[in-house]
């Protein structure tokens, strides 16, 4: 089923239901929760739910995993506001006015505007998925083996050159993941690989034991060896309100922020950072006279709603291309493929029509989580901001003790938590020498996906490997992959030359 307004029609039938609400506000709340919390993001808290929601329907798990998802990216600006603490990359810039706000006691309309331009950017971007992905779904439908394998390439340099703080550490960090997809027995020739004789890993190693040794017990074991436990300095919340005149100032950059961000989050290499930086300069430079003596001073609220509107457009838009072709282009979204896959379900162009029902009852979840936080967010936000006085010993002892448990409940494997913190004393080293841990996951997932499709491909032209550019779409998408991981090399190269010169 491609007819958008005929599939939601069938997705606010399951969403509505009574149970499925109930997902979708666990999901809020959790997310909001993990959002407030610095250093605990989407990511970890998915990854810590998987293993307990294999005894919960596919429809329920998702509806909660969207809510946290959602629910993250309200509550990461009460951190930036409060604590100039960026939970999230995409909450950066939300900081640097929003802080400022709450230091001259702004806090309420800085936190009221975020809200609200969290709101007015999901419900673009959730419109955006509902309308733009039958449409990527009839292209993707157009595509063959050749041109999948190149898609994944492109993803596979993106996601690595952008994810990384550089291109040579986010490249290591994905052949690291595609090394642990090579792990068990190639189901072509029925040989087993990198197993060393260990029976447990004939079937591979589990993607939900890793995400979770990356992302939770990894970051934890990090954070515990770097952080003391020091009280959290919170401002005052005050009234979270808004006057006429900051809801006439905000309009414009929640709307502007929200078109902004939602394509970048299409895009395999989009990110959040990027459009919330153009969406700060954007507004500084539309400021009028009055909001542009506040920039950098006082705290502009121009420069708290655009950035947060595009931050969470940006979010939703990642949400398009691993519904419709399979491709992660964020943490979160690598682990929600790798939970579909737990599932026996594959995201891709005939997800829309194989499991119509599933995916529509979780775009519709997804216009009702909306609802949800903001209701959730604007009167509870003082809960919000005392979160961040649990001791730190207390929250990390608490996710450790969480993560073992649940990946112990899987397989019942020591094997298992042999390698969950095995691979979680590698993420911590990867988090200290600033090795970005998303790409891992991401290798893992699509290596095998890749893999699949580069021998179909060779299959298919008799073991022609001209076949990856010789077909125009294929060598196209091949392109902007070697450009994307040079173009940024060869354009600063440009730019020395040119100013020695």
């Amino acid at each position: 089923m491609t007819d958008p307004i005929a599939g939601l029609a069938l997705g606010f039938g399951n969403a509505l239901t009574l149970a499925n609400l109930g997902w979708a506000l666990l999901g809020c709340l959790l997310g909001t929760a993990v959002g407030v919390l610095p250093g605990i993001g989407p990511a970890l808290t998915v990854a810590l739910l998987l293993p307990i929601t294999f005894k919960v329907g596919a429809t329920g798990a998702f509806i909660l995993f969207c809510g946290v998802y959602y629910g993250a990216m309200y509550g990461g600006s009460t951190t930036s506001i409060l604590l100039n603490t960026p939970g999230e990359s995409g909450s950066i810039i939300t900081a640097l006015e929003g802080a400022k706000m709450a230091r001259n006691g702004r806090a309420g309309p800085a936190l009221a505007t975020a809200a609200i331009g969290s709101f007015v950017a999901g419900t673009v971007g959730t419109l955006g998925i509902s309308f733009l992905g039958p449409l990527v779904v009839e292209l993707a439908l157009q595509l063959g083996p050749a041109e999948y394998f190149s898609l994944m390439a492109l993803c596979f340099v993106t996601v690595s050159a952008v994810l990384g703080g550089s291109a040579l550490r986010g490249l290591v960090s994905l052949f690291f993941g595609l090394l642990l997809g090579l792990v068990g027995i190639d189901l072509q020739t029925g040989q087993p690989r990198l197993t060393f004789g260990v029976p447990e890993l004939l079937d591979g190693v589990n993607v939900v034991l890793v995400a979770v040794a990356l992302f939770a017990v990894g970051e934890t074991l990090y954070l515990a060896w770097r952080h003391v436990d020091a009280p959290q300095e919170v401002r005052p919340v005050g009234r979270v309100s808004m006057s006429r005149a900051d809801l006439r100032r905000s309009a414009g950059p929640w709307l502007r922020g929200s078109l902004l961000g939602f394509p970048f989050g299409v895009l395999p290499a989009g990110g959040t950072e990027m459009p919330t930086m153009l969406s700060y300069y954007a507004e500084r430079r539309l400021a009028g006279p009055e909001a542009r003596a506040e920039f950098g001073k006082q705290g502009a609220i121009e420069g708290v709603a655009g950035p947060e509107a595009a931050n969470n457009a940006a979010a939703a838009g990642v949400l398009v291309p691993m519904l419709t072709l399979g491709l992660p282009t964020s943490a979160t979204a690598a682990i929600m493929l790798s939970a579909f896959q737990s599932y026996g379900i594959s995201p891709g162009p005939l997800l829309f029509e194989q499991q119509a029902a599933l995916v529509w009852t979780l775009i519709a979840s997804l216009y009702v989580a909306n609802v949800l936080l903001v209701a959730l967010n604007l009167p509870l936000v003082g809960l919000w901001a005392r979160i961040l006085t649990i001791p730190r010993p207390l929250l990390y002892a608490g996710i450790l003790v969480f993560a073992t448990i649940g990946t112990y409940g899987i397989s019942n494997s020591v094997t298992d938590l042999v390698l969950l913190y095995g691979l979680g004393l590698v993420a911590m080293g990867m988090r200290r020498f600033d090795f970005p841990t998303a790409p891992v996951v991401i290798g893992m997932i699509l290596g095998p996906m890749a893999e699949q499709a580069m021998r179909q491909a060779l299959t298919i032209s008799q073991g022609d490997w001209s076949t990856f550019v010789t077909r125009p779409v294929s060598a196209a998408i091949l392109a902007m992959a070697v450009l994307a991981l040079a173009g940024p090399r060869l354009y600063a190269a440009f730019l020395s030359r040119r100013g020695g010169g």
